[in-house]
């Protein structure tokens, strides 16, 4: 969800998919009338601008560390929220996409992230074959991406 069109008026950034994915348009009138009458979910929509806050300050903390180190903490989190909603299995999930799309994401270069990919491989830390990428030591990878989810606030306690 993004909240910050309803609240800025104007976007400084655009969103686009890699995959087939689903999307709804909510018009900022209907989103007032909620945030009026139903003070629940507001508080939701608040903490999902947080969450959304916490992402960027995680992102901005880990942006000069390797490559390799930006990647394995991507993948972590990839596979935390993959199980939050039901898309892992075990430790590994779905990746449909390319090498030159995740270098877009760490702001590397195609040749940067196949490099990157052979040194996650080497130490273990992942495998990636066919769409699909596995982690077979979440403590290996954990511990070499500094990678802690609680910016991700994903308890399933109730807000």
């Amino acid at each position: 969800m993004d909240l910050h069109g309803f609240v800025l008026r104007k976007m400084d950034h655009s969103v686009g998919a890699l995959t087939d994915c689903a999307f709804a348009c909510v018009n900022h009138a209907v989103v007032k009338e909620i945030t009026r009458s139903h003070p629940h979910i507001t508080r939701l929509f608040w903490l999902s601008t947080l969450v959304d806050a916490a992402v960027h300050r995680q992102w901005l903390a880990i942006s000069h560390a390797s490559a390799a180190k930006r990647a394995a903490h991507l993948f972590c989190e990839l596979l935390v929220r993959k199980r939050t909603v039901g898309l892992a299995m075990g430790d590994s999930y779905n990746l449909p996409i390319t090498q030159v799309d995740l270098g877009d994401a760490l702001s590397i270069s195609k040749v940067h992230m196949s490099r990157t990919m052979k040194e996650l491989r080497a130490k273990g830390l992942i495998t990636w074959e066919e769409d699909r990428l596995t982690i077979p030591d979440w403590d290996a990878i954990s511990a070499f991406a500094n990678f802690d989810p609680t910016y991700l606030s994903l308890s399933k306690e109730p807000r």
